[in-house]
């Protein structure tokens, strides 16, 4: 089997195995609409107090809540991916089988997490995005070439989102657990993407800080070509620029990490 082709059928297991989890599927987008709806009637009256808060008006602030919602599963944003497995393999031990198979790891574990991503856009991105359009006045694009756009900002997205978690995980070499690197990157990913608010709303430095670092590529840069607040081909240089820097970064840890690996036990 060529090499495409292996990582194709990688991406296509990743996308059969989250398909498995109906009833999990179902839940997900149950809890994603209930919030979407609860952060919508809180965006409402927090926008009726502070009109085009952020540059944007109330349709568009709409908007950002329920692809926000729509994102939650794809970009990781509040749950783990594959990194939690990972992490179990390092602490195990297991990862040396991982090292032994004739295919390159972090290719491997990407081609997975594409699967997923792309399971979870389908299963639980799209129905709490039609709930929105069907409640409340969204500022969604009318021509086809804006939602190709942003389909291509969610893509680099999601590569940035592995990246991140995939240099979060190996950090377990050292740690021995990641649990807590874990949790720190999700909070801090929750922050930073945008989830919580805009962050066109966050003041000062704090938001020139935020609209630089890698979270903002993985839901308020989408955001904003979907509602064409940014420059398409800007935003794609901004994500791709991170999705270089920290699959290159997790190399680099990957090569340290694995030139001499001791399997706890023997």
């Amino acid at each position: 089997m060529g090499t495409g082709r292996l990582y194709a059928a990688v991406a296509a297991g990743g996308f059969r195995r989250y398909a498995t989890y109906r009833a999990a599927t179902a839940a997900g987008v149950f809890t994603n609409t209930v919030f979407g709806f609860i952060l919508a009637y809180t965006y409402i009256a927090l926008w009726a107090e502070k009109p085009h808060l952020g540059g944007y008006d109330e349709a568009q602030a709409l908007t950002y809540v329920w692809f926000g919602q729509a994102m939650f599963a794809v970009m990781v944003l509040g749950s783990n991916g594959f990194e939690a497995e990972l992490i179990e393999r390092i602490r195990t031990g297991d990862i040396a089988i991982d090292l032994y198979r004739p295919v390159d790891l972090q290719g491997w574990w990407l081609a997975a997490d594409t699967g997923r991503a792309l399971f979870q856009l389908l299963g639980r991105g799209v129905v709490p995005m039609a709930c929105g359009a069907l409640f409340f006045d969204l500022a969604l694009p009318a021509d086809l070439l804006t939602w190709v756009a942003a389909f291509v900002a969610i893509a680099l997205g999601t590569v940035v989102s592995f990246a991140i978690r995939y240099v979060v995980a190996l950090c377990t070499f050292w740690l021995m657990d990641g649990a807590g690197a874990m949790q720190l990157t999700w909070l801090s990913g929750m922050f930073f993407s945008g989830m919580l608010l805009p962050l066109n709303v966050f003041p000062g430095a704090l938001g020139d800080v935020a609209r630089v670092l890698p979270w903002s590529a993985l839901l308020q840069a989408p955001a904003d070509v979907l509602m064409g607040e940014a420059d398409p081909l800007g935003t794609f240089a901004f994500q791709a620029a991170w999705a270089v820097v920290l699959l290159a970064a997790g190399r680099l840890i990957q090569s340290a990490a694995t030139r001499r690996v001791v399997v706890q036990g023997g």
